[in-house]
């Protein structure tokens, strides 16, 4: 995520649906104490999101605690946390606060929550529920004011079966579920990021920056993002400071991401994730039928064939003159008409033959203005 000082003070970026709806549960639950788990991939901005329900909260002048739970070792975990007193341990030559003691009145965050050993998981269960701990080497019951919020880029439920995290714990923990969408899972974003890291970059670093070429905008769009809001992040400081003063064409996006162009100067699709989501595997079935139409255009030509179109699927086609200059998003629509008029409208028809879900399918048909296969 990225700060975004000239919406409503808000520091979340971004105008998709699911941006706009993720800030409306944040103005919910941020005036409340309720425990928040944040869950998402690595990249989508947990810390930022934690940050935001603080910065709205009625606790927003007291301090914000981040701990990284998987960068502790598991011998001094309980000791970060919940502090230590002299002569504890080999090394503890004074008494030491915690994590949560600073973090008293305040909020703390958590991240990487399943990563904290089981033994602790039951010392922080407690402070959960009872506000209460004890130091390490000590026998005084300390008690904490303190507004908790956990994230994690893995599933719990898994961990819970595999006996490393507890199920109290896990239920106590997400009293609410705010869950980040993937920034491929919200491409509409992309630009605006791209163009708001830009300038924080070039502001900061004193850097002029001239631009982006449409066709490079397009392919970043369209491109998976593993990484998420990070990866985009890095990738625009970096493409930026190695191409100063110059506009930032496709071919440099494509060398700065470090994967090969494909054929026909078509968006890049990289290799697939595992749990790949709905929309690039559209993106995937309508490249391929681009794809084969070029070469079928190909074929029909060595032949002599005079035909003016390219036939695939038993009547899908686009004219020789249209198809050199489609763009994408025309092929899309013209695809999805189709396949509506074909299977009249049946969406699970539609969503088998295209292997994406239901749910992939009336979105793009709303996106379109797609109705009885006719764009309104």
């Amino acid at each position: 995520m990225a700060i975004n000082v000239n919406k409503n003070n808000s520091l979340l970026l971004g105008e998709s649906i699911q941006i706009v709806e993720l800030r409306s549960l944040i103005k919910q639950v941020a005036p409340t104490d309720v425990t928040v788990l944040i869950t998402g991939e690595s990249g989508s901005g947990k810390e930022i999101v934690a940050n935001e329900i603080h910065r709205l909260s009625k606790r927003a002048g007291k301090p914000f605690i981040t701990v990284n739970c998987g960068a502790i070792p598991e011998g001094l975990i309980e000791s970060e946390l919940f502090g230590h007193v002299r002569g504890s341990f080999t090394g503890a030559v004074e008494t030491r606060k915690g994590y949560f003691e600073a973090a008293s009145g305040g909020t703390i965050f958590l991240d990487e929550i399943g990563e904290l050993p089981l033994a602790t998981q039951v010392k922080f269960l407690r402070v959960i529920e009872a506000g209460e701990y004890v130091k390490v080497g000590g026998t005084k019951t300390e008690k904490v004011d303190v507004r908790i919020i956990a994230a994690t880029n893995k599933s719990l439920e898994s961990l819970i079966t595999n006996n490393s995290f507890r199920e109290d714990l896990y239920y106590r923990l997400r009293s609410i579920n705010i869950n980040i969408p993937p920034l491929r899972e919200r491409k509409e974003d992309i630009r605006l990021l791209f163009n708001y890291f830009s300038d924080v970059f070039c502001n900061r670093n004193n850097i002029s920056f001239m631009g982006i070429s449409d066709d490079a905008i397009e392919f970043i769009t369209n491109y998976n993002w593993p990484g998420n809001v990070r990866q985009l992040r890095n990738f625009t400081e970096s493409v930026i400071a190695i191409n100063p003063e110059k506009k930032i064409e496709v071919n440099d996006v494509i060398k700065q991401l470090n994967i090969p162009p494909q054929e026909n100067n078509l968006p890049v699709i990289i290799n697939p994730l595992k749990g790949q989501d709905e929309r690039q595997l559209l993106f995937g079935a309508l490249f391929e039928l681009k794809r084969d139409i070029m070469e079928i255009k190909s074929q029909i030509a060595e032949i002599g064939d005079n035909k003016l179109h390219a036939e695939l699927d038993n009547g899908f086609f686009i004219s020789d003159e249209k198809i050199d200059n489609i763009s994408f998003h025309d092929f899309e629509q013209e695809l999805l008409t189709y396949y509506w008029k074909k299977y009249n409208g049946n969406i699970n028809r539609i969503a088998d033959r295209l292997k994406i879900s239901n749910r992939t399918l009336y979105r793009k048909f709303k996106t379109y203005g797609l109705k009885n296969g006719k764009a309104h």
